[in-house]
């Protein structure tokens, strides 16, 4: 529809950042906006997905990945990049979205960052954090470590040395408790020491919009019930089944995820269920934690309402009419 306009060559690149929670309705705005079927279709875009686990191939029902009649309407990048036992990390993500925005921009769409990842997402604002170079031994102890004694004792210990890393990594998560002890072990600090340069100011290559959609949270649970149910209707055992007769495991990096990582504690389909339901809500809560204090965010009551739509599209168009239009 439209095209960059402006010949003069912009010392920043525009991006457009969406946070919203699993289940908030991020895919039905981006279609809305940004596909040329939505009818408060504004400009061409492409999405960057900030989502740590759309990254993995063969797992699309439980991630919700977007379909693929959307992907062909915006193109869409950083999905199906790895298989499920490969480990992908946030500066594999800040390093691959940075790329994709530089591209995405030259042939004069708009990069839209758009996930519920708020680790994924803060980093990406800000920049990674230096952390030490890995120590291959200590991390093959704390990996061992791991499989002996439980994520549990590890995540406690973790909790006692460094309790505001601790508040950000989910208790199941192997590697990153592993990696917040490495550093700890390393230089004697907390992993929650180590600031991006400039930390408190945004990259200043980028000249951002950042919307956070906020919807109610009883909606919003409601929504994620419904949606855990939707998903097991289009098949989530069928998905699961095929990736364990795989050889994948609950210690496979991708299985780790909510929706997956149940499969292992439960032979009760409906136990299954309920425990992915509940995971859900609590990690949709917990999403919030990475950007909260994130300055010139602009946050919306978001219900995926007409008024919802024009509201943002509005935001949109008055941030980058420099550069479209």
């Amino acid at each position: 529809m439209s095209t960059k306009i402006n010949s003069k060559p912009e010392s920043k690149t525009p991006v457009l950042v969406i946070f919203a929670p699993t289940a908030s309705g991020k895919t039905a705005l981006t279609r809305e906006l940004f596909s040329p079927l939505g009818s408060h279709f504004i400009l061409n875009a492409e999405v960057i997905s900030a989502d740590s686990q759309a990254v993995y191939k063969e797992m699309d029902i439980g991630t919700a990945k977007p379909d693929n009649t959307l992907c062909v309407e915006i193109p869409h990048h950083l999905i199906n990049l790895l298989n499920p036992d490969q480990q992908y990390n946030v500066s594999d993500f800040v390093d691959a979205a940075d790329e994709a925005c530089m591209e995405i921009y030259s042939r004069g769409k708009l990069p839209v960052v758009c996930g519920g990842t708020g680790f994924y997402i803060r980093n990406f604002l800000y920049g990674v954090a230096p952390t030490p170079i890995s120590d291959e031994k200590l991390r093959n102890e704390l990996k061992e470590r791991i499989v002996r004694e439980g994520n549990e004792v590890l995540y406690s210990e973790l909790q006692k040395i460094d309790p505001e890393s601790a508040a950000k990594i989910h208790p199941n998560d192997a590697y990153r408790i592993c990696r917040a002890l490495e550093v700890f072990y390393l230089t004697g600090q907390k992993r929650s020491n180590f600031k991006p340069e400039g930390e408190g100011q945004l990259r200043s290559r980028y000249d951002f919009l950042f919307l956070v959609l906020e919807p109610q949270r009883d909606v919003l649970y409601e929504r994620i019930r419904k949606r855990v149910d939707m998903m097991f209707e289009a098949g989530l055992e069928k998905e699961v089944r095929a990736l364990i007769s795989k050889g994948y495991t609950k210690e496979t990096p991708g299985m780790k995820a909510i929706g997956y990582s149940e499969w292992f504690e439960s032979n009760n389909i409906e136990e299954i269920r309920e425990a992915i339901k509940h995971h859900s809500c609590k990690y949709a809560k917990k999403q919030y934690t990475y950007i909260r204090d994130i300055p010139g965010s602009t946050v919306i009551d978001f219900s995926a309402s007409k008024e919802d739509f024009e509201k943002i599209t509005a935001v949109i168009k008055q941030k980058f009419t420099k550069y479209f239009y």
